[in-house]
């Protein structure tokens, strides 16, 4: 199987740079736009499987979401905010979802986590303060609604609804396909380790994330245990 190396990801990088800004403007542009989001970011896939999931009354969660995806959320689910948690974008896929956002009546809210890190102490004090002023429903999703929407699903249900920690962490689990084992793991790893503490001292999340959460430390801590490197 062909495996595009660091050199050849580089050369279509720089392939696309040259080609300019997308313009929905222009056919071109428009074509452009939904060939990246459909072949580019993989949108044939999800055409039929949004990893979709209603997490309360109030709250979905699921994955990159098309044009068409997008107005169902508005009709169907009355939708009115939608948390991008992969960040602003220059993509076809970002361009198309915020037109169809626009023409629907949805507010997009760019809102950047990462499935591979552990999330700041500023990024969980925004996410506390993001839940508390958006309007809902409202849908929060990632490219698969995996690992950062299920990093961001515990967090509503421990800020939002202020649920146990044991029940916030079925959000993080192969039920919508966030693997534990691997580097994602380290996800698990920050409410894993607020578990123990609370066990042994009892503080509600907030509190604990104010006063004794050290990302580095959890992050290297799951480094040195090897189950970064865990496959299943």
């Amino acid at each position: 199987m062909f495996r595009k190396t660091p050199e050849s990801k580089a050369r279509r990088r720089a392939k696309e740079a040259a080609k300019g800004p997308i313009d929905l403007a222009t056919p071109e542009g428009r074509k452009r736009a939904n060939n990246e989001l459909y072949w580019g970011d993989h949108g044939f896939l999800r055409m039929r499987f949004q990893n979709l999931h209603q997490i309360s009354p109030e709250m979905w969660r699921g994955n990159q979401p098309s044009p068409k995806q997008v107005e169902e959320h508005a009709r169907l689910r009355g939708i009115k905010t939608i948390i991008n948690l992969r960040g602003e974008s220059p993509k076809g896929y970002y361009l198309l979802e915020k037109e169809a956002c626009e023409a629907n009546g949805i507010e997009l809210v760019d809102f950047q986590v990462f499935s591979r890190d552990t999330p700041t102490r500023e990024k969980i004090l925004e996410a506390n303060e993001l839940f508390k002023r958006i309007e809902y429903p409202a849908f929060m999703h990632c490219k698969s609604g995996a690992d950062r929407a299920g990093l961001m699903s515990v967090l509503y249900k421990l800020l939002r609804e202020g649920v146990s920690v044991e029940e916030a962490q079925e959000q993080l689990s192969l039920k919508y396909l966030h693997v534990k084992h691997g580097k994602t793991g380290v996800l698990d790893a920050v409410f894993e380790v607020y578990a123990a503490f609370n066990a042994e001292t009892p503080i509600s999340f907030l509190d604990w994330v104010e006063t004794h959460y050290d990302r580095l430390a959890i992050k290297e801590a799951f480094l040195a245990s090897g189950r970064a490197n865990l496959k299943i």
